[in-house]
């Protein structure tokens, strides 16, 4: 069963990319698309399933263990997105892009976590400055070796970003950490969170002012 294969946990490279297999996709997909290689899974086409899983499973990670900053819970919820992912296989449609479907899948299960933990994570923080765990780099700071006031004004405000960002509504949370830290623009942070372009403009925008009236001092 795919499920078993070790690409689900780790990932490994296909010696042909499943986007340039000729399996029956329909003809307004583009057939080098994410997409396209999800109606491929869905068509049974399994080596496509752990192509993607290879392409997302460390960015799935990350992205969740922003929010839960578990590394764990992080790594059990991206299994579980992708065991979900292939077991809607047969009722994906590609209306949407195949990110906007992915991140949506993983912020319901965030979300989700959330609630049912509450009451375990009364001091949670939600780490928006922590180190990449690959490359050791923050994403506010250079890469030259901080003073030791430097250094003292970092952390600091690092504990103060935590601190802000945990309080904020959920929705605002998770556009933030989508836009911040996944790249995405409005209109795919919308289409995940189910909100109009706009609407997602707005939530950023009091999402980011509320975090620049808070940390007024360390601007």
């Amino acid at each position: 069963m795919v499920l078993d294969n070790p690409a689900l946990g780790a990932g490994s490279a296909l010696r042909t990319n499943p986007a340039e297999a000729g399996l029956g996709v329909r003809s307004d997909v583009d057939p080098a698309s994410d997409a396209a290689v999800m109606l491929r899974v869905a068509a049974g086409d399994e080596a496509s399933f752990n192509f993607l899983v290879g392409k997302y499973h460390r960015p799935m990670i990350h992205f969740l263990y922003r929010m839960v900053h578990n590394q764990s819970v992080a790594e059990e919820l991206a299994q579980e997105v992708f065991l979900r992912v292939y077991r809607a296989r047969d009722s994906y449609r590609a209306e949407a892009r195949f990110t906007t479907w992915l991140y949506r899948i993983a912020t319901n299960l965030a979300v989700n976590h959330a609630r049912d933990t509450r009451h375990e994570r009364a001091a949670q923080t939600v780490y928006l400055d922590a180190p990449d765990e690959e490359t050791g780099t923050t994403p506010d700071l250079a890469d030259d070796e901080p003073t030791v006031e430097q250094r003292l004004l970092r952390d600091e405000r690092m504990a103060a970003i935590r601190s802000h960002v945990m309080v904020l509504p959920e929705r605002q949370r998770m556009a933030v950490l989508m836009h911040k830290y996944q790249g995405m623009d409005y209109r795919q942070i919308g289409e995940v969170l189910k909100l109009s372009e706009s609407a997602t403009k707005s939530l950023l925008f009091r999402a980011y002012q509320t975090l620049r009236d808070k940390l007024k001092d360390f601007v």
